[in-house]
């Protein structure tokens, strides 16, 4: 029996980043990252939360909301593999996919089973912009959901850089305490687009009310302004 389903919104996150650019291209590589998730009024029920404390991890599916469109292509070019090597859609994690579905393992720092909002979840380690809508939430299970073995493709081909951060001008001092590791964290992943290599060139995205710049003329990233948005 074929059945039109619609998915639901169950709550929305709210992060750091205004836009996608700085966003960590995975999950959990800037664990200084922290964010809220603020359930939908429907879904503001204590007990649905309940014992989800018991874990330190978990699952978010997510909507890339910002790659929604009515086509798809069967191939992608993952910008790590230069911006010239297509792929299967299906051996990425592109967010232009017919379905533009998103999944995630962040930490889970703390459960506030009440609070104004409802029950809100603090995270560590998201790879989302903010507003992204959360589809739903479970549990990640070590025993099963861990596979250390495992091959990845192109992506093992990928080594998890984090080149040193300079600030010789004082720049982080602006940002509030909190957030200067986590910026720290992202600009150490190269922002960068993979097939942008330019080192003098100034990039800049919005960060935690900020926008930052900065540049990479080496095997470093300069910071190079930051300024209160």
């Amino acid at each position: 029996m074929n059945e039109q389903y619609t998915i639901r919104k169950i709550a929305e996150i709210h992060t750091d980043f205004p836009t996608k650019f700085g966003i960590p291209r995975q999950s959990g590589v800037v664990k200084e990252l922290t964010a809220k998730i603020v359930f939908e009024p429907e879904f503001r029920n204590p007990d649905a939360v309940r014992g989800l404390e018991e874990y330190t991890h978990i699952w978010l599916i997510w909507q890339f909301s910002e790659a929604v469109r009515d086509s798809w292509s069967p191939t992608v070019r993952p910008p790590k593999l230069g911006g010239n090597v297509r792929k299967g859609v299906f051996a990425t994690r592109s967010p232009f996919r017919p379905n533009a579905i998103g999944l995630s393992s962040v930490q889970l720092i703390r459960v506030i089973p009440e609070s104004p909002e409802g029950p809100v979840l603090l995270v560590a380690g998201a790879d989302l912009m903010d507003g992204t809508p959360i589809y739903d939430i479970k549990p990640y299970i070590p025993y099963a959901d861990s596979h250390p073995e495992a091959s990845g493709s192109f992506t093992d081909q990928t080594i998890l850089m984090s080149l040193p951060v300079e600030d010789p001008c004082g720049f982080l001092s602006l940002l509030p305490e909190e957030k200067r590791e986590a910026l720290k964290g992202v600009l150490s992943q190269d922002p960068r687009p993979g097939y942008q290599k330019d080192p003098d060139r100034v990039y800049g995205f919005p960060f935690a009310g900020f926008e930052v710049k900065f540049r990479v003329p080496g095997d470093h990233v300069l910071i190079c302004g930051l300024e209160s948005g």
